[in-house]
This record gives C-alpha cells, sequence and structure tokens, in this order.
C-alpha cells in the first residue's frame, strides 16, 4: 500500500487572503484522488505533529519556539509579503514537518511501500533561522534528518523537482555528505539560487547537485536531465532513502512558471525516481508536496505521481 498522509489543519491554514499558496490546493488533490481508481491502492493516515527535537535538528531552536509560540487574531507577515501566518498556521506547520517523518519511519516498518504527503504550508525554501517564500518549517530537511541523525542511515538523497530552487534544503545540508541534494530548477528564478556551480562545501563537497534550466524547458529537457544527470548521480550515491521535494508548479499551466512541462513528465520522473529506488533501497521513497498553483494541473499532477508510484 502507498500511504497518503493529510490532516485537516492543511486545508484550514490560511497564508493570506487572495493568496496563491491556499487550501484550495489540498481541497483539489483530495477531490481528485478520492475519485480516482488509484485510491483502491492508497491508505490514507491522518499525519502527526513533529516532535520538538526534530524541528531543532536542522532550526534554530529559537525561530521553533517563536513560530510554535505565535498567538494569531490577525495575519502576520513573516518575510516580505508572501509569507503569512494566520491562526492555525503554527499547527498546521508542525504536522506537516511531522508527516515526512511519520511516513518515512512507517516505510522503514514496511507498514506501506512508499508515500505521499499532501501537506501545507510547504517547506523547501524555509531556512534555519528563517521563513521564506511560503514556507515555515522545512519538511523534506526534517525528514531528512531524522533519517540519518534518528535512524542511523548513512546516504538519503532528496530529489527537488520544484520549479524554484530549494534554498533552505541546500543550505542545511550543504556540509552533510550523507545526504545527497539534488534539485532541477527554472534559474534565473525566485529566490535566485541553485547555480550549477554551487556544488556543496567542506565534506559536503559533491553532494549538492543543481541543474538550473532555462524559462521554457519542457518534458525533452527534464527528461534528459534525469536520465543522464539525476539517475547516474543517484547510482553513483547508492541511496538508502529517496525523498523527493514534490512540487508541480514546472507545469505548463502554472502561473508562477515559465517551464512548460506536462502531466506525463512527472509519471517519468517519478518512474525513473521509484527504479532508482528499487535498485538500491528496497523502492523506499517519500514524496511531500511542495508548489503548484494551478489547481487543476496539481491535481491532475499529483494523481498521475501518486499513480506512478503505485504501479
Amino acid at each position: 500500500m502507498i500511504g497518503f498522509l493529510r490532516h485537516e489543519l492543511f486545508i484550514r491554514h490560511l497564508a493570506g487572503y487572495n493568496h496563491v499558496e491556499s487550501p484550495a490546493r489540498v481541497e483539489a488533490i483530495l477531490a481528485r484522488i478520492k475519485k480516482s481508481p488509484v485510491a483502491s491502492s492508497l491508505s490514507f493516515i491522518e499525519a502527526e505533529p513533529a516532535k520538538i527535537e526534530w524541528l531543532e535538528r536542522v532550526h534554530d531552536p529559537k525561530y521553533v519556539k517563536g513560530i510554535l509560540a505565535l498567538e494569531i487574531d490577525e495575519p502576520v507577515v513573516l518575510d516580505w509579503g508572501d509569507t503569512v501566518a494566520t491562526r492555525v498556521t503554527p499547527a498546521a506547520a508542525r504536522h506537516a514537518a511531522g508527516a515526512g517523518v511519520q511516513a518515512a519511519r512507517l516505510v522503514l516498518d514496511g507498514k506501506i511501500s512508499s508515500a505521499f504527503c499532501c501537506v501545507r504550508p510547504p517547506g523547501h525554501h524555509a531556512e534555519r533561522n528563517r521563513a521564506m517564500g511560503f514556507c515555515i518549517f522545512n519538511n523534506i530537511a526534517v525528514a531528512a534528518a531524522h533519517l540519518v541523525e534518528g535512524e542511523g542511515l548513512k546516504r538519503v538523497a532528496i530529489v527537488d523537482w520544484d520549479v524554484h530552487h530549494g534554498n533552505g534544503t541546500e543550505n542545511m545540508f550543504i556540509e552533510d555528505d550523507r545526504v545527497l541534494y539534488i534539485s532541477i530548477h527554472q534559474y534565473p528564478h525566485y529566490p535566485g539560487t541553485g547555480s550549477a556551480g554551487t556544488i556543496g562545501a567542506g565534506k559536503g563537497t559533491g553532494y549538492t547537485v543543481n541543474l538550473p534550466m532555462a524559462s521554457g524547458a519542457g518534458d525533452r529537457e527534464y527528461l534528459a536531465a534525469f536520465r543522464n544527470r539525476i539517475i547516474p548521480a543517484l547510482d553513483d550515491f547508492m541511496p538508502e532513502f529517496i525523498l523527493i521535494s514534490a512540487g508541480f508548479d514546472a507545469h505548463g499551466d502554472d502561473p508562477l512558471s515559465g517551464m512548460v512541462l506536462t502531466t506525463s513528465a512527472f509519471r517519468t520522473m517519478t518512474l525513473l525516481l521509484k527504479a532508482s529506488a528499487e535498485k538500491h533501497c528496497g523502492g523506499r521513497i517519500v514524496s511531500m508536496l511542495e508548489g503548484g498553483y494551478d489547481i487543476h494541473a496539481l491535481a491532475d499532477s499529483v494523481e498521475t505521481h501518486v499513480a506512478a508510484l503505485a504501479t
């Protein structure tokens, strides 16, 4: 069975009035999945909140305490004007960060074969002590840190195909040779990071792989990068677990993207990573929702992605 982690807080979280990162994203995904043939292959699981110690592996304790202590009557701007907290945001963010650890543990225990975490707020822009780009806690980083620190894995790979570079995730593992971070993203684009020359630092040198793509790139360019760069990098690393920062905003219909991926590209990318996971780590994959802001394209893409995991 494929785990599908969800929580009502992910719908109740508001990122601000008329914000593109809205509850409609998760509502559209859930409505589609419930009607999809893939639903029979899923185990629907309520996400649990992250423990404080999990959050503090990647975030400054003062930052964690400050977010969780927020008492909000009116929307609070956390970064620039695009990252906003409202009343349920601290609880939603804590559950979003907890979902990845929960899913990874269920996979390691053999209770599910892989998982998709349908979470909000997203996470890959969140820095150690800063909310950024709609993100509060870095959900995928919390999961990766738990796998290496809490479960003792020596090699965890993160593949980030969100159209925006995951600056927060990169920075958290930039000097860590236990975590391979691979990002394929539009460049130049928000947040301005992710050049091909950034390859890690210290003992983490070589364990960051950035694949910047020019605006207008589509299925051909992405799939070539997967086959020629991403899969070979995974073969060299031989991960014990694969995590996916699954943003679907590189879709051609997305309002925040200059890319032109079709829905079928997400199926192929998923199948390629699934084959890599089966080769190296018993099929262990957990993916976590990041971006994707056209709700119809998002629902289509998530259904396709989850169906590919279940194939």
